[in-house]
């Protein structure tokens, strides 16, 4: 099954195969079967306002946090199907830090990689984030296709994930919770970083942040040891992370017990670093080789990976976005004019931040044939 490619025609939806449950699946914003059956439910007004409650309705429940709830809702404004985070207010503590974080960060954020905040609604029990309707995400995607993800659905994931932070972390702006739940898909296959609210500005080289942050799954060796002066390297760990996750069918370092076990399963993949390998590693505040694995003789590094070396160019792009050392990690940009993406049409390099779905070019050409 692949994922349309955005140099294909405007019908590169028909051709996203996802398998089907026995129920009824959302559907995308700008999904073309979207039926009008909503049109004659509902009476459009022009005119309704932004930030207000009355101008979208609640559909059904998608989710639930531990301090917000998720709805599928449609907009009375223009008809177009959105995701209502509800947030509840509570009394004493009054509106979250993160999500006043979410709210400040995704106001200045517009690019296509990046979900949309359509609107803020504010009252007094409720803060309400309105944004765009994404069709899945990825961990829901990759549970319907297990065994792993065809190389080319991961080529244009990966390709998105990485032109989304990308441009981020050229606005100095960490994500620092990627995962797949937070990349959303759209039924075009087009993918975007969603839930900003553990990210952080990073306007000062020297601040310090805070050891607790990523999904432990998904957390840098250097971030596990207690480090707090982290930059985008943070963020490319957790990625390089899901590439492998996108090609093997199951996550890459999956811990069970805590901090400890995830860095023994780091250390088995890539060797127990040292001071030589990584420069200033036992001043860490968690360095305790004492209660690590012993010297692994022969690390496995990548070879238990079996996808990895049979597609061309991703053993050695995840090499170098797994670096323990992490000021070896390479960059996101530097990653997307890597030779894994060498299929992909010189177009999707000349694509603007605001639009991953350009007029057809003459002369498209498909990037995988199946």
């Amino acid at each position: 099954n692949r994922v349309p490619h955005p140099m294909d025609s405007l019908q590169w939806f028909q051709t996203l195969q996802l398998q089907k449950s026995g129920r009824k699946r959302p559907r995308s914003n700008n999904d073309p079967s979207q039926q009008t059956d909503f049109v004659k439910r509902f009476q459009w007004r022009q005119g309704l306002p932004f930030g207000t409650a009355s101008s979208y309705l609640n559909l059904e429940k998608l989710c639930e946090g531990s301090y917000s709830t998720v709805y599928k809702g449609i907009s009375r404004i223009n008809g177009q199907l959105v995701a209502l985070k509800i947030i509840k207010l509570e009394t004493e503590e009054g509106v979250p830090f993160t999500a006043i974080r979410e709210a400040s960060l995704l106001k200045s954020l517009k690019h296509a990689n990046i979900v949309l905040l359509h609107d803020i609604i504010q009252t007094k029990d409720t803060l309400t984030f309105v944004f765009e309707y994404m069709h899945t995400d990825l961990a829901q995607y990759m549970a319907q296709h297990p065994g792993g993800l065809h190389a080319h659905n991961v080529m244009l994931f990966m390709f998105q994930l990485l032109r989304g932070l990308a441009y981020i972390h050229q606005q100095h702006i960490l994500h620092r919770d990627l995962k797949p739940q937070n990349l959303l898909i759209s039924c075009l296959g087009e993918l975007k970083l969603a839930d900003f609210g553990l990210a952080r500005a990073k306007s000062i080289p020297s601040q310090t942040y805070s050891s607790e942050v990523v999904t432990l799954w998904y957390r840098p060796p250097d971030v596990l040891l207690g480090a707090t002066d982290y930059s985008s390297d943070l963020d490319i760990w957790s990625a390089g992370c899901i590439f492998v996750e996108m090609l093997q069918g199951q996550p890459m370092f999956p811990a069970v017990t805590g901090t400890l076990e995830q860095l023994e399963k780091i250390w088995a993949v890539l060797g127990v670093p040292t001071e030589d390998t990584w420069p200033g590693l036992s001043k860490l505040p968690n360095y305790k080789p004492a209660i690590w694995l012993g010297p692994i003789s022969g690390a496995i590094y990548f070879s238990c990976f079996s996808r990895l070396g049979r597609v061309p160019g991703a053993e050695d792009l995840a090499s170098k976005m797994l670096k323990a050392f992490p000021r070896e990690r390479v960059s996101a940009q530097d990653a997307l004019v890597h030779n894994f993406f060498s299929a992909l049409p010189c177009q999707l390099y000349q694509l603007c931040n605001g639009t991953l779905s350009p007029d057809p070019i003459s002369g498209r050409r498909e990037l995988l044939h199946i």
